[in-house]
């Protein structure tokens, strides 16, 4: 691969062509399609998760960039020989972990036309078209979630809400508590930044803990509240209060409330409604992130778990999960999006214009942290107009309706158990102490800490292989395994086969284990 540097002036060759001609981007434009098309037709065959060493890619790779252009097809030929290995295909039909990052046709094609015009549209101005739709496509959106009107934009202005497009949950995180840090400082005196407290169970995406410590909020005062098997990890609205009571007794001020529907480790669904009331008491900014989930929600029947968001500050999902837009896509709604403007906005000289200083349009740059921002809503208008609600609500019950299958699949044989309770398209199960131990145990600390190391090593077993592919999380001491329907290309075959393989590698493990297991020792 590659053409050797040099010195030499004389024998270095000269690109005569336009880096954008448009024939020889229709030309390999095709080439790139068709390359694209057999991936995702052949994307079945490859190893799931990548079977590649570390560092592999630097031994396959020159050292230096060529000093000569290239042809398409050559290095096509090398994404073929050396990138692709290297992937985890997250598209694969047997690709399991994680969350899902479903893509679509509408959602791939969007992408180049979005790339395509390569528009940055900071503010209505530099391109009122990408400005628009977004606002648009927001409030479609929101209209198929039943969002109160308080998160829409209105024709009239009387809503001080709206909806923005972000990159990811992390992002819409960190702009929402900035917002509600600068809301509550110019209340209390900026010089409090060090009492401010932000809240959220122990099962909340790590994002929220990142964005607090961008935010300048003492990591002293971040409060991950223990949840429990009792309430299927979600929070408790006592538990909540009692936290806030306790902060607010040593002189600290409750801030930020993160609640989630839809957790990573299990998809534990926090109790929106009762969680508001509870902060709403104390003036507490209340987010909930559903960025797994929220898409499901367009379905009358998953409705519910986000009953009590009309009471939130803010809410957000991952369009680019489970509602078939390519990365990134996150949407996030906002009551107030003023909060926003006057914690993120900027307005320097070379960006003043007659549009802004109407006020009659939105500035998008000061609804999130960077200024550039890429043209997200052609993506989501593209998936929204080429499925339409009723399609897209099939896709999501189909995922779970398989997810249901694989649960089935399980509960027919014994040696297993399922973890927490099913509520969407993830089923999170695990191989039983039983079935390890072969005998009726008393739980204790020493059992749990073996059964959890023989799941890991199924869990890793199986992912070697390269057949399918999922990870795992840890609840309440329990080591799960976790399996995530989602990928667009799923079938059920694929989800029985995935069982198929689960029990050939637990067959496996147990036999190896056969005569070297007491009651106080594995020998794995």
């Amino acid at each position: 691969m590659g053409s050797l540097p040099t010195d030499n002036p004389e024998s270095m060759s000269i690109c005569l062509q336009n880096p954008l001609d448009p024939d020889e981007f229709r030309r390999q434009g095709h080439v790139i399609i068709d390359f694209l098309a057999d991936y995702y037709k052949n994307v079945e065959n490859y190893p799931v998760r990548s079977q590649v060493e570390l560092g592999y890619l630097r031994k396959r790779l020159p050292e230096s960039a060529p000093n000569d252009p290239e042809s398409i097809e050559t290095i096509l030929q090398d994404v073929t020989n050396d990138i692709i290995p290297g992937l985890t295909h997250w598209q694969s039909p047997n690709y399991f972990a994680y969350f899902p990052s479903s893509g679509s046709v509408a959602g791939f094609l969007s992408e180049m036309l979005s790339t395509g015009f390569n528009v940055v549209g900071f503010n209505w101005m530099s391109s009122p078209a990408a400005t628009e739709l977004e606002s648009i496509v927001m409030n479609w959106l929101g209209q198929m979630l039943t969002l109160p009107k308080s998160f829409l934009f209105s024709s009239d202005g009387s809503s001080g809400g709206g909806g923005v497009l972000q990159g990811t949950t992390c992002e819409a995180i960190l702009c929402t508590l900035s917002a509600a840090r600068d809301k509550m400082l110019n209340k209390t005196g900026r010089e409090n930044i060090n009492k401010l407290v932000v809240y959220a169970s122990d099962q909340t995406h790590c994002a929220l803990q990142k964005a607090a410590q961008i935010a300048g909020i003492n990591p002293k005062n971040f409060r991950a509240i223990s949840t429990s098997k009792a309430t299927n990890f979600g929070l408790s609205p006592n538990s909540l209060q009692s936290t806030i009571l306790a902060d607010i007794e040593t002189g600290l001020i409750p801030l930020f409330l993160c609640a989630t529907v839809g957790t990573t480790s299990s998809t534990a669904v926090d109790p929106i409604g009762p969680l508001c009331e509870v902060a709403k008491m104390y003036g507490v900014w209340v987010h909930v992130d559903a960025a797994y989930a929220g898409s499901a929600c367009i379905c009358p029947e998953f409705r519910h778990f986000i009953a009590g968001v009309e009471e939130a500050d803010s809410f957000s999902l991952n369009a680019h999960k489970w509602f078939f837009t390519t990365l990134d896509c996150c949407c996030l709604w906002v009551k107030d999006s003023s909060a926003l403007v006057k914690a993120l906005s900027t307005n320097p000289e070379y960006l003043k214009n007659k549009a802004t200083e109407s006020k009659q349009v939105i500035d998008y740059k000061d609804w999130q942290i960077a200024l550039s921002r890429r043209f997200r809503s052609m993506k989501l208008w593209l998936v929204l107009r080429s499925y339409g609600m009723a399609n897209l609500r099939t896709f999501l019950r189909s995922h779970v309706k398989m997810a249901k299958h694989f649960q089935g699949l399980i509960g027919m044989d014994n040696r297993f158990e399922i973890v927490v309770p099913r509520t969407f398209a993830m089923v999170c199960f695990r191989l039983k102490p039983t079935a390890i131990f072969k005998q009726t145990l008393v739980e204790n600390d020493y059992i749990e800490a073996a059964s959890n190391e023989i799941n890991g090593k199924l869990l890793e077993s199986v992912n070697a292989s390269g057949r399918i592919y999922m990870t795992h999380a840890v609840v309440g001491g329990v080591y799960m395994i976790r399996f995530a329907v989602g990928a667009t290309l799923t079938e059920e075959r694929h989800v029985t086969g995935a069982w198929k393989v689960v029990q050939e590698h637990t067959n496996y493990i147990l036999g190896a284990l056969d005569g070297h297991t007491t009651n106080h020792q594995i020998v794995a």
